[in-house]
């Protein structure tokens, strides 16, 4: 197959192996490869590809989502997006049920962190010019910032460290984060929760 009837039949930006399975297209894993080389394709893990001349607009959250399933967008990317923290954030934070991974591709580090299953909730579905995501609501977010770094929380000083913007976290629905943070039956969580709030 060559290369121009493949931007032909795939029409989404970004494409999997499984993809050409379905579809039923016969590309061999050195056309991949030269594909890459010649840079008509970046090579965001093993068996994922971007379609370079359609990179422009693509958005972190919308490759975070087709790295690693399940996950959703969340922690230190979601607080940054909503103003509850000051930093610019360069790495796409997301949780996962799966094992903790980071992936490097030419986009980026993608960082993708463990919890249990019942701990996989709080997010909604957003779409942007056709890439569709999962991103957690800001108050989850924050609850799973805090719970998967409170090994490192202990004090009011620790807490201070985070350098939350209060007149931000003024505007989430601390019922919402009350509700949220019992379903993570952590003592410490709570207690953290009590030296914010």
């Amino acid at each position: 197959m060559k290369y121009n009837e493949l931007i032909t039949k795939i029409k989404n930006p970004i494409f999997s192996l499984h993809d050409l399975k379905m579809l039923d297209l016969k590309v061999y894993p050195y056309q991949l490869s030269n594909w890459v080389d010649k840079k008509y394709l970046i090579r965001l893990k093993n068996g994922l590809y971007v379609i370079s001349i359609r990179k422009e607009n693509l958005k972190n959250e919308f490759i975070a989502h087709n790295l690693y399933q399940p996950s959703y967008i969340s922690l230190e990317w979601v607080l940054a997006k909503y103003g509850l923290i000051p930093e610019m954030i360069y790495n796409c934070t997301s949780i996962t049920s799966k094992t903790t991974r980071t992936f490097k591709n030419a986009f980026g580090a993608f960082i993708f962190r463990h919890v249990k299953k019942e701990l996989f909730f709080g997010y909604k579905e957003e779409v942007y010019n056709n890439q569709t995501y999962l991103i957690a609501e800001p108050e989850k977010a924050l609850l799973d910032y805090l719970y998967l770094n409170s090994s490192k929380i202990n004090n009011q000083d620790d807490v201070d460290e985070l350098r939350f913007n209060y007149s931000s976290l003024d505007e989430l629905s601390y019922e919402k984060i009350k509700k949220y943070s019992v379903k993570f039956s952590s003592k410490k969580l709570k207690k953290i929760i009590n030296l914010i709030f």
